[in-house]
């Protein structure tokens, strides 16, 4: 097929190439000039696993391009992906600025039949103002030209994007006649030869079936992220307590695993835009509200437990932060937890060395450029680097290459032999045998200070305290 991707961002650029992977004709088409010169030199302006390789082969093979307008296209397409940004306006709402200025230029485009897809994250009822939108920019060309706008929400991980194209959970497609279903059906069929995983539906519930998606995750996260709170001030172990619910088939591992809260550019927006839906269509809404407090409040957890250790003034205290995006396998800083730590340490004048190993240029970029002038954050070319001399090491991101730490080289590098485990990563007990104080989230730690060094600290520790 002849298809078109406007918007070449994450959700475009991964969908525009996947489907050029297999054996499509694909245009992805961006406002931004500085995006595409550099997407037509092979240069990508996100990280994800092979992507970058997919895109380079896939121009060289003459089936993926990339251009500023619609009409620079060579050849009408059957299909046209809107995949543009859906961001959080100021009332917590998703600001549609994009997507209603992509259908406009598609009515003004389009001289034959088309598909048209919402692949943004859009709230309910877009495809109505999309459609809305291109019948009165062909009604001012004079055209009676027909078309379809279909809702086929995306449900791609950053980091694993390319997998959850090629090898999706399911496809949701919200259909509007039998003409676009043959479509879609053709265009997925390569990638789901069973189809009784392609879901359609009605328009409206495709949308709303994105955001409940999201919002469910959202909140088995925070409600983990609750427990683990209430499991360190009772002295359990929430990592035991993950185990045994985790093997109940009602429930399951996935997404119960206690950390210091969640971000990128999809869960904060969605939770946000979905209660902005309730509050006006008249529900109140208790739940989602207490996954967004629950995460607020657990992107300070971190900073807690660095006032429990060293208190609240943090002069000449060094602390070391291994992990800066909001997860493993992107360099995506969105909402990052790695933000409120780093600005709490920094506003209690301590310093900070910060690693990670694919997010460092964004850093550099997006955090204010007094944090660097001042001296106060240093972002290191290593991760060990950034434990130099450090009182604490913060595990932020869960990146593989900090998964075995050479805790014995650590300890001579570090000032003072400390790690917070943000992600719950390590073995309390083997970091604690490396002579290591061990703070993670909600393992139930018990802590003594003590101030006449009356107390062996082995035997302290030994225990399972915090000495």
């Amino acid at each position: 097929m002849n298809i078109t991707v406007i918007g070449a961002g994450y959700v475009g650029l991964v969908t525009g190439t996947c489907f050029a992977e297999l054996g499509n004709h694909v245009t992805c088409v961006d406002v931004n000039a500085e995006k595409i010169i550099n997407l037509q030199k092979g240069i990508l302006p996100i990280y994800e696993p092979g992507l970058e390789p997919m895109v380079i082969s896939n121009m060289a093979e003459g089936r993926l391009r990339f251009v500023n307008a619609l009409t620079e296209q060579e050849h009408q397409p059957q299909v046209i992906f809107i995949a543009v940004g859906t961001p959080s306006d100021t009332d917590g709402s998703a600001d549609m600025k994009f997507v209603l200025n992509a259908a406009k230029n598609i009515g003004a485009y389009i001289n034959d039949y088309c598909v048209i897809v919402d692949k943004s994250t859009v709230p309910v009822g877009v495809a109505e103002q999309v459609t809305d939108i291109i019948s009165a920019e062909l009604k001012k060309r004079h055209l009676d030209t027909k078309f379809d706008v279909v809702s086929n929400p995306e449900f791609l991980r950053e980091g694993a994007a390319i997998d959850d194209f090629m090898r999706p959970d399911r496809i949701i497609i919200g259909n509007a006649s039998k003409k676009s279903k043959a479509i879609m059906l053709e265009l997925y069929t390569p990638i789901m030869r069973t189809t009784e995983k392609i879901y359609f539906m009605n328009v409206k519930d495709a949308e709303m079936t994105k955001y409940v998606a999201n919002a469910m995750l959202a909140t088995k996260i925070s409600f983990m992220n609750e427990m683990s709170v209430l499991c360190d001030r009772m002295g359990v172990d929430i990592e035991n307590v993950r185990l045994g619910i985790g093997s109940d088939a009602r429930i399951g591992n996935s997404f119960i695993y206690p950390g210091c809260g969640y971000g990128g550019s999809c869960f904060p927006k969605d939770v946000k835009a979905l209660m902005h839906m309730a509050e006006n269509n008249g529900v109140d809404p208790l739940i989602l509200r207490a996954v967004e407090d629950r995460n607020y409040a657990q992107k300070r957890v971190l900073p807690e437990k660095i006032t429990q250790i060293f208190g609240e003034d943090l002069t000449g205290i060094t602390i070391g932060v291994w992990g800066l995006s909001f997860k493993p396998g992107t360099d995506d800083m969105r909402e990052a937890s790695s933000l409120v730590l780093i600005e709490n340490l920094l506003s209690r004048n301590a310093k900070v060395q910060a690693y990670d190993p694919v997010a460092m240029p964004v850093a550099r970029n997006m955090l204010p450029s007094e944090w660097f002038s001042s001296g106060r954050l240093h972002l290191t070319e290593h991760q060990y680097e950034a434990v130099e001399q450090a009182d604490a090491l913060v595990l932020v991101t869960e990146w593989k290459p900090f998964c075995y730490p050479d805790l014995t080289a650590m300890k001579k590098m570090m000032r003072r032999a400390v790690i917070l485990d943000g992600r719950n990563q390590y073995d309390p007990k083997q970091v604690r045998d490396a002579e290591f104080e061990y703070y993670g989230i909600g393992r139930g730690q018990a802590i003594i200070l003590e101030g006449c060094n009356q107390y062996d600290p082995k035997q302290v520790r030994d225990a399972e305290f915090e000495y």
